[in-house]
């Protein structure tokens, strides 16, 4: 089922709704929101999601939780299939305010896939809504995982942030940030941690890592990425990621769909 109209689950008169959809790579869906909460899982390729409040990457094995109301942009990374569910506000108990990256177990990974396949319209005490209902409290005890990047709302940091994300690397020094902002260097270390919540050597790493993140469910090796974050050797990429993610760069890039 391949289906893109954001509208069309949201009248359904049941607590959840899933849907499927494949998107060619590139393919970008533009800021929107829905009146549900939203988990987006793909089980093929990476989605990029951003809000006004920051930027999640969910490669395989992840899953984006998006609250109810949050106006949010989706970015495809390689071709990719996704698995849509809408959670009718109240229905999952408290709903954080922000977006959260969400591993996937074993479990959750195939009742979205159960999902995809029962109708709107299912029958809530039947076999469907019991699945459902066992589908949302899997999310509810899902582990959060460390894969979001903070963005300023500080206009002139926020230009600056946004010029580092085309390029990021861990080399990039503190002092030159400080004087793009004509700020002394304690001062623009206070702005960044109030603004993201982040020391800057923190939030650069994270920034790599989530560029890191495409490029290995696209394929790339280990050690072109690192020298493009400006790492002297990958040892010290793969390093930095598995202290990060528990897993070492290579076991995204195996797992990388072949043509």
């Amino acid at each position: 089922m391949t289906e893109r109209d954001p509208d069309s689950f949201e009248a359904v008169a049941r607590p959840v709704v899933a849907r499927a959809n494949v998107y060619p790579a590139s393919f970008e869906l533009a800021t929107h929101h829905h009146r549900r909460a939203q988990l987006l899982y793909a089980s093929q390729g990476t989605v990029a999601v951003t809000t006004p409040d920051g930027a999640w990457i969910a490669p395989p094995e992840r899953a984006v939780w998006i609250p109810p109301t949050m106006p949010h942009s989706v970015r495809m990374i390689g071709v990719v299939f996704t698995c849509g569910v809408y959670i009718e506000p109240g229905a999952i108990g408290p709903v954080d305010e922000g977006c959260r990256v969400l591993a996937v177990s074993p479990l959750l990974r195939a009742l979205l896939v159960e999902a995809q396949q029962v109708p709107r319209e299912y029958e809530p005490t039947g076999r469907d809504g019991l699945l459902m209902a066992l589908l949302v409290a899997e999310i509810g005890r899902a582990p959060t995982v460390p894969l979001a990047l903070p963005l300023p709302t500080h206009a002139a940091l926020a230009e600056r942030c946004t010029r580092f994300l085309e390029r990021p690397t861990i080399t990039e020094p503190i002092d030159a940030w400080a004087d793009d902002l004509a700020m002394h260097r304690r001062s623009f270390t206070r702005l960044f941690r109030h603004e993201t919540g982040m020391s800057f050597a923190q939030w650069r790493q994270q920034a790599c890592l989530l560029h890191a993140l495409p490029r290995l469910s696209a394929g790339e090796s280990v050690t072109e990425i690192a020298l493009d974050l400006g790492y002297e050797n990958p040892t010290g990429f793969s390093t930095m990621f598995r202290r990060a993610l528990g897993r070492a760069p290579t076991s995204y890039r195996d797992a990388a769909p072949r043509a």
